[in-house]
């Protein structure tokens, strides 16, 4: 195997070692998951094709970040949806830090989804697993959809209550 295979497999192990905190990063900006999987397999194939650019001294986060950062504003101006600024999207991936969206916190969240109430977990499902946009889950649940989106909101704040406990370094 040559030395440009050898750090081409480097790299690609880096990006394995790294992959949960990587989609975790792309889910949250991107919060359409079929998109946000297709830019998760396109940084893979550009962190792949870019792999000799990459000096291993360096911080492999750092850098897939920027390609993370890059592939998500393509993704928006392919499908022409509004994307977020620059300065917005740039100071989100910077204010992660590097052991985010990890094993710990992916089954911590998975605990906080069940002590939601019934309904309100109902609600985030329908949203965050299968996409429905506030006024789908509206007409499927009978409701108006204003109240939907303040039942949205309340679960997301007490979602994020229950992460912060169950990560606390106390706990």
């Amino acid at each position: 195997m040559s030395e440009r295979d050898q750090h081409t497999m480097r790299v690609q192990q880096l990006f394995v070692r790294h992959h949960d905190q990587l989609r975790g990063m792309v889910y949250a900006l991107l919060p359409d998951f079929a998109k946000a999987d297709d830019v998760i397999q396109e940084v893979f194939l550009t962190v792949t094709s870019k792999a000799q650019e990459f000096d291993l001294n360096t911080s492999f986060l750092a850098w897939s970040r920027a390609i993370v950062r890059l592939k998500i504003l393509e993704s928006h101006r392919q499908s022409k949806a509004g994307s977020p600024s620059f300065e917005v999207l740039e100071s989100l991936v910077a204010s992660c830090p590097d052991d985010w969206a990890g094993d710990e916190q992916a089954e911590a969240l998975a605990r906080c989804l069940e002590e939601l109430a019934p309904k309100a977990r109902e609600m985030m499902i329908l949203r965050y697993k299968f996409e429905h946009s506030p006024t789908e889950i509206a007409k499927l649940l009978s409701r108006t959809v204003n109240s939907v989106n303040v039942a949205l909101s309340k679960a997301r704040i007490v979602l994020r209550e229950c992460m912060d406990r169950q990560l606390s370094p106390e706990s």
